[in-house]
């Protein structure tokens, strides 16, 4: 790095820079979940079914979790800056191109290019938002890396109904278009590579194809395994079974391959520093919770409550607007107070939101709803800032593109995996509660009888004759019987994951203290 580069990103406003990063970071996330609730309106219009539309979302998941654990190694050949720019290009453009796409394989096509685009988005902002703070402000860094991550996909699916509701599916893609121009800019004009990444690159780099082919086969057959398991009933199908030996025998093969390599692709090696394992490990539990939570909310609200799209967003977004207003003031506690005991804090508040969710019922006002959504998001602003702050309290600054990739497919695979178990919980235990509920609709239960009576009565009193009246009654017992055991399968997942939560907080008891003067030693 020239002298002038130097004193030009010296005298660059970290803000600005922060700014430039989280721009596309921000709408690479947003696309994981934007393009859900738009499904059944991309099925109509590429004349192709739901279930075949699934694959716009699960190409860009598994293309973009493939490319994310490889930002730190990719940083390093090509340069971060040149890598990030590449990067945000190959996101834009093929986000124009889903947006004219003319059908559904090319559609899957182009998102599996922007899925390649926007992997290294997340952690490589994230390495850059690190190195342009002084140490004192990494909490307020980590604060604006959070709402960028964590506020995206609770916005997503409402943003992405009213687009589609308004305008077209299309648009959910085109909007890339402007931000992504933007960011191109403004990253040319303000970020540069760090000196260290210029001098590694000067060495010269051996490029391990070992280490990214089996890395490529274990995250994509994981990532298929996760996103389709239940749809395909989990490992009664031939192809979960396949994904799910490809997905061991890959990433098991590419640890062991990594850490006898002098330049790995993933450094696996940095899980030996305690605190930076924990918190992965943390950062996997938090995708799993915030991701699972976020995807069942609506659910149930749309299919018990009966509210449409944009009610559902209306109960979710506040959420979004307490984390965003909560970020900047954990940024500042982290400075002032051990990390360990805000994770405690943020599991704890967090907790007591989801048992309020536990508590639900078919007759809910929209107040309860958006409370417990509220509690439960400003517990996570407490666990994003200082779970990051702890991982990276001890990590070099030469480490910091692997660790940032690391954290980061961490927290993503946790939302996959989340996502997946909670739903298929919320099917099983739904058929649980329907089979018990269902043993008392027999003629000797006096309560079903009583209630069978009353509403043949009120049917007939209607103008229905006694035989339809019966069948109806009956029918209508049914419907309700389907709709408590869904409920009280909702009530058993939400249960789960508080206790997720709840029984992390031992773990965070096993980390090193980090002196809040001192949480981020990587810039020195």
């Amino acid at each position: 790095m020239t002298p002038a580069v130097a004193r030009q990103r010296t005298d660059i406003n970290p803000w600005m820079i922060a700014g430039t990063v989280m721009l596309a970071t921000f709408m690479e996330v947003l696309d994981t979940s934007v393009a859900n609730v738009s499904l059944p309106h991309i099925a109509g219009n590429l004349s192709s079914s739901v279930d075949e539309a699934t694959w716009v979302l699960t190409s860009y998941l598994v293309a973009n979790g493939v490319v994310l654990p490889m930002s730190g190694f990719l940083s390093i050949l090509f340069g971060r800056k040149r890598f990030y720019m590449t990067c945000v290009l190959i996101f834009t453009l093929s986000s124009m191109a889903c947006g004219l796409a003319p059908s559904l394989p090319l559609l899957v096509l182009f998102r599996i290019l922007q899925g390649v685009g926007g992997g290294a988005l997340q952690p490589i902002s994230q390495a850059i938002l690190v190195e342009s703070f002084p140490r004192e402000k990494q909490g307020m860094a980590q604060a604006v890396y959070g709402m960028g991550v964590v506020v995206a996909p609770v916005i997503g699916p409402t943003l992405g109904g009213w687009i589609t509701d308004n305008y077209s599916w299309r648009w959910i893609f085109f909007i890339n278009i402007p931000v992504g121009v933007l960011s191109l800019v403004m990253t040319y004009l303000m970020v540069h590579d760090p000196p260290y990444l210029t001098e590694r690159r000067k060495g010269g780099i051996r490029i391990d194809y070992t280490g990214i082919g089996l890395l490529a086969l274990g995250l994509a057959s994981l990532e298929l395994m996760l996103d389709e398991g239940q749809k395909e009933d989990w490992f009664s199908s031939h192809m979960i079974v396949t994904a799910a030996v490809l997905a061991a025998c890959g990433l098991i093969a590419v640890v062991l391959w990594e850490l006898r390599q002098k330049e790995p692709v993933v450094d696996f090696r940095m899980l030996k520093n305690r605190n930076f394992a924990i918190a992965t490990s943390s950062m996997f539990l938090l995708g799993f919770v915030l991701y699972s939570s976020t995807a069942l909310l609506p659910i149930y609200l749309q299919t018990l409550m009966g509210y449409s799209a944009t009610q559902s967003g209306q109960v979710i977004s506040p959420g979004g607007i307490a984390i965003i207003l909560m970020m900047p003031i954990v940024g500042r506690l982290v400075s002032k107070v051990d990390p360990r005991w805000l994770v405690i804090f943020g599991l704890t508040v967090s907790s007591i939101g989801l048992i309020q969710m536990s508590g639900f019922n078919l007759y809910i006002d929209f107040r309860t709803a958006v409370i417990a959504r509220i509690v439960q998001s400003v517990g996570l602003a407490f666990l994003f800032i200082p779970i990051n702050v702890t991982a990276f309290a001890f990590v070099p600054k030469e480490k910091t593109n692997f660790a940032t990739g690391l954290v980061n497919l961490a927290r993503n695979i946790g939302g996959s995996s989340g996502i997946a178990l909670a739903t298929t919980m919320l099917a099983r235990r739904s058929q649980f509660h329907q089979q018990n509920l269902v043993s008392h609709l027999t003629p000797l239960d006096p309560n079903y009888q009583t209630s069978l009576q009353g509403l043949t009565q009120a049917l007939t009193s209607r103008g229905a004759d006694a035989a339809q009246a019966a069948s109806q009654a009956q029918g209508m017992l049914y419907g309700m019987v389907q709709q408590q055991a869904m409920m009280k399968a909702f009530v058993d997942v939400f249960w789960m994951l508080a206790l997720v939560f709840l029984a992390m907080i031992p773990l965070v008891f096993l980390m090193k203290r980090v002196q809040p003067h001192k949480v981020a030693v990587l810039v020195e």
